[in-house]
């Protein structure tokens, strides 16, 4: 049974810090942006530029957190002599640093950082707006209704969106430099774009959405009716 946990402990550090800074970042650049806006809702441009630029932030920090997760996750699929077997999160830190150096930490950041924007912009963009249109036509007495309809199409939309950038993280995160060859299989993210689109098909790239969905979705909706509730809370004080 632990085997499903794998690398639990660098997945929870890395929601607390990439979750935390995406969403608060986003939520800060939102109250700017309304301020500037007279106090009026954010155009889509706004929200979009607000999103993109918090997850791309949020997940260069937790860059480190999100390396040691699919590691750690992948190892037990690889054959046993190539398995990094980190005993948890702060061991394969100190691993990669003395075996790869400490800017290893940040190896995939660039489709990690690919993957958080389209999330981000995917999961918040929706949601506001589908909240704001529900708002101007139901009012703010069906209030559990608008906040569930919306995370529900945000988390639809954050896996479709997000899926094929989250396919290309993992396979250049994992992958490994041939022992033979001295080279690792992708040499950045528009090869292994090619590589995968070639051997998989475009398809290829939405491979294991219903899993993806079951994995993001929930976590999707939980997340946003929670920070709309202590959002709300804080706004209220």
């Amino acid at each position: 049974m632990k085997g499903f946990y794998k690398g639990l402990d660098s997945a929870l550090l890395r929601q607390a810090v990439y979750a935390s800074a995406r969403l608060g970042l986003y939520f800060n650049f939102v109250e700017n942006l309304k301020k500037k806006n007279n106090g009026g809702n954010l155009t889509f441009a706004q929200k979009t530029a607000a999103s993109l630029a918090a997850g791309g932030l949020g997940s260069f920090v937790g860059n480190p957190c999100d390396l040691t997760l699919v590691r750690m996750q992948a190892d037990s699929t690889l054959p046993e002599a190539q398995r990094r077997n980190y005993k948890g999160v702060f061991d394969a830190f100190g691993t990669i640093i003395k075996e790869e150096g400490a800017a290893s930490l940040w190896k995939g950041s660039v489709p990690t950082m690919m993957r958080a924007m389209a999330l981000n912009a995917a999961q918040l963009v929706s949601y506001d707006t589908v909240k704001e249109m529900m708002t101007q036509k139901f009012g703010k007495e069906a209030q559990f209704k608008i906040l569930f309809t919306s995370s529900m199409v945000s988390a639809v939309a954050t896996a479709v969106v997000s899926l094929p950038f989250d396919n290309i993280k993992t396979k250049i995160q994992k992958q490994k430099v041939d022992p033979l060859t001295g080279k690792t299989p992708y040499s950045g993210v528009a090869d292994c774009f090619a590589k995968s689109i070639a051997r998989e098909g475009v398809s290829g790239l939405w491979a294991g959405l219903p899993t993806y969905y079951f994995r993001v979705g929930p976590h999707s909706i939980i997340t946003l009716l929670t920070a709309d509730f202590l959002r709300s809370k804080i706004m209220a004080k």
